[in-house]
């Protein structure tokens, strides 16, 4: 198999053969969800594991925010992190440091206590690998999620797309990006997107959550924005109309896609949060949003499940591109 996501087909029919028989699983593994919810009483406990392969400068700190962006999601509060790191036999102790200080960095940063873990280093590995497991705490009254669109709602994307993929792009094919033509200023920038604007959505899911009655919220990481959608419209049985006018592809974005032969719309996308929420709830957040910074974009509408999911652009609709394998594995991999 290539690398990337297992399709959403193949991983609903090995989640289908799974039985949960403790009655306090809320909600246990699911296409399109971001996270599990345990019934903890008088709220829920937000579960999540997520692993970083990219990124290896970064990889401490991409394990923390890439997690706690999937409790956010859900509504919660990211509060508790554990980290295994599967260490290649060339790394030096230097090194090793470094990547618990980034772990230590970003915890701090979002306010979430490091409580376990384990190291080891591993046989064949060509580059550190963390693999994060972020819990949280979210009322039972305030749950989001992915599942939770409704026909007629509106999409909104906040920041842009991709940055998690550009600025990955910018660390990983700086050679390849140079050789096709991009100027060395726009890769030192682009590096930077995961810092500024950033790929943490931590902030933008909570100021949506308290601005309005959310009804779904997404992150759209591996197959991009694309995939975003069609997981949110699997979990929750709806059709999806994007307005491909509208979406904000960052300039740094479609120039490295345009050079590698990329398509924006299937790259990494973390950094940018998809909310569905009803019309007469969209100039409220898109308020809350701009006064704390955030910039946000209304790219669609949920629609009937048996309309699919669609694209217009130019005032021609067409069945929006779903990608087989992620557009920065396809790159990276050959």
């Amino acid at each position: 198999m290539k690398p990337g996501k297992l399709s959403i087909d193949f991983l609903g029919q090995l989640l289908s053969k799974l039985d949960i028989h403790d009655p306090r699983v809320a909600l246990g593994p699911k296409p399109g969800e971001d996270a599990a919810l345990i019934d903890f009483g008088d709220r829920y406990l937000v579960t999540k594991t997520d692993p970083v392969t990219f990124a290896t400068d970064l990889v401490g700190w991409y394990a923390v925010k890439v997690n706690a962006n999937d409790i956010a999601v859900m509504g919660g509060t990211p509060k508790w992190m554990m980290a295994t790191l599967l260490l290649p036999e060339n790394i030096t102790r230097r090194q090793v440091s470094r990547i618990f200080d980034q772990i230590a960095e970003a915890c701090t940063g979002l306010g979430v206590s490091l409580v376990g873990g384990h190291t080891e280093v591993t046989y064949d590995l060509p580059r550190p690998i963390a693999v994060g497991v972020m819990l949280g705490e979210v009322a039972k009254d305030r749950v989001v999620l992915t599942s939770g669109a409704r026909p007629g709602d509106a999409i909104l994307l906040t920041k842009g797309i991709a940055l998690e993929g550009t600025a990955l792009l910018a660390r990983e094919a700086g050679p390849a990006l140079r050789k096709a033509g991009i100027a060395t200023s726009t890769i030192r920038r682009a590096k930077d997107f995961l810092f500024e604007p950033g790929i943490s959505v931590v902030k933008d899911a909570a100021v949506a959550c308290r601005a309005v009655k959310v009804h779904a919220m997404h992150d759209p990481t591996e197959g991009g924005l694309a995939t975003g959608l069609l997981e949110m419209a699997s979990a929750g049985n709806v059709g999806i109309e994007l307005d491909g006018d509208t979406v904000p592809v960052l300039p740094e974005c479609e120039a490295f896609c345009r050079a590698l032969g990329l398509d924006p719309l299937g790259l990494i996308a973390s950094g940018a949060l998809l909310a569905a929420v009803a019309p007469g709830d969209v100039r409220r957040l898109k308020a809350a949003l701009a006064r704390e910074g955030i910039a946000v974009f209304e790219v669609g509408r949920v629609t009937e499940a048996s309309q699919g999911l669609r694209i217009r652009t130019a005032g021609r609709l067409r069945r929006l591109p779903l990608f087989r394998r992620e557009e920065l594995a396809r790159f990276l991999g050959g």
